[in-house]
């Protein structure tokens, strides 16, 4: 296989911009190390000249990124059953079930989204690297719904490019604890890993600007249903800024969404949460819609997925109660 290159033009009217920065934000899937690591060993080019990680950007610069061949040797190919909405040549809609872990990493090299693309597509992009091809973007775990994945690199770095400039449209529901006081708001908090917890994200100052959108779709016994819509993309995002404002997604173990939920309630509305958070161990969150425009084509397209059937029962359980 041979090198796979990427140009990218530096806008007309772009502000001051570290070259690394500005790489990280155009290709939101590549993290920052790797493109740090790509310019250190003189892959990444502007006007044809090697540069540094710091070298700020300016308006008509063009940059040229050489991806080194990618051979998939550490990731297996695996027959894994996959929920695809929507498949051409250059890309593939897949709704991605509770449980599924998207890519490999320490402790999950099998069973994973992208051991299930490797058996079903004979190329995927190689803009996210040996581990993470074709991902132009992420779900957690536990949450299911839509994903859209590259198959070729202008297709990865055209969908990466709607993605860092909030061009594509992402909607989510959840079912959350509480009930919210306002039926629409907008939360905004910086994110980043949490220094004492790799695997938590944590609001702080010094962290990567995010912002949700949530409207209240409808009033629970001692929950709420939301659909919720993203400003910015960041890891955890949701399950974040929903803890923050002191409504965490139901049943999410790590930002305050099981036990702790417990506290205050009475015996009545304490058993009801037990029964409910034993049958519903996951957290509550499903990516609903996506849609952005078409690579290739041009042209608008729209994707839904239908409520899990958890997060359906869970909602038809809840409203069998009355406070």
């Amino acid at each position: 296989m041979h090198d796979k290159i990427i140009e990218i033009t530096v806008p007309e009217g772009k502000g001051k911009e570290r070259l690394d920065v500005f790489l990280a934000n155009q290709l939101p899937s590549v993290t920052r190390a790797k493109i740090k690591n790509l310019i250190d060993d003189g892959k990444v080019t502007v006007d044809d000249r090697v540069t540094k990680a710091g070298q700020p950007v300016r308006p008509g610069e063009s940059i040229r990124i050489t991806f080194p061949a990618y051979v998939p040797t550490t990731v297996v190919a695996e027959d894994i059953p996959l929920d695809i909405l929507y498949e051409d040549e250059h890309l593939i809609v897949i709704n991605k079930p509770a449980g599924m872990v998207v890519h490999p990493a320490f402790g999950n090299f099998h069973g994973t989204l992208v051991n299930a693309l490797l058996a079903h597509c004979r190329n995927l992009s190689s803009v996210g690297g040996e581990t993470r091809p074709g991902l132009v973007h992420r779900l957690d775990k536990d949450t299911s719904g839509l994903l859209v994945v590259a198959k070729d690199d202008p297709t990865h770095v055209g969908l990466a490019r709607q993605l860092s400039e909030r061009k594509m449209e992402r909607e989510y529901r959840a079912i959350v604890w509480g009930r919210l006081k306002q039926k629409t708001g907008r939360i905004e908090g910086a994110l980043m890993r949490n220094p004492k917890d790799r695997l938590r994200m944590m609001i702080h100052p010094d962290g990567k600007h995010a912002a949700t959108h949530y409207q209240l779709m409808e009033t629970l016994p001692l929950t709420s249903y939301v659909k919720l819509n993203l400003e910015t993309g960041r890891t955890h995002q949701i399950r974040v800024h929903m803890s923050y404002i002191g409504h965490p997604v139901f049943s999410d173990a790590t930002y305050g969404g099981r036990a702790k939920q417990l506290a205050g309630l009475n015996h009545d509305d304490t058993q009801l949460a037990i029964q409910l958070l034993k049958s519903f161990p996951r957290q509550m969150l499903h990516a609903r819609t996506l849609a952005f425009i078409h690579p290739s084509s041009q042209k608008s397209v729209q994707f839904e997925s239908p409520l899990p059937a958890d997060m359906t029962a869970l909602l038809e359980r809840l409203r069998q109660y009355t406070t």
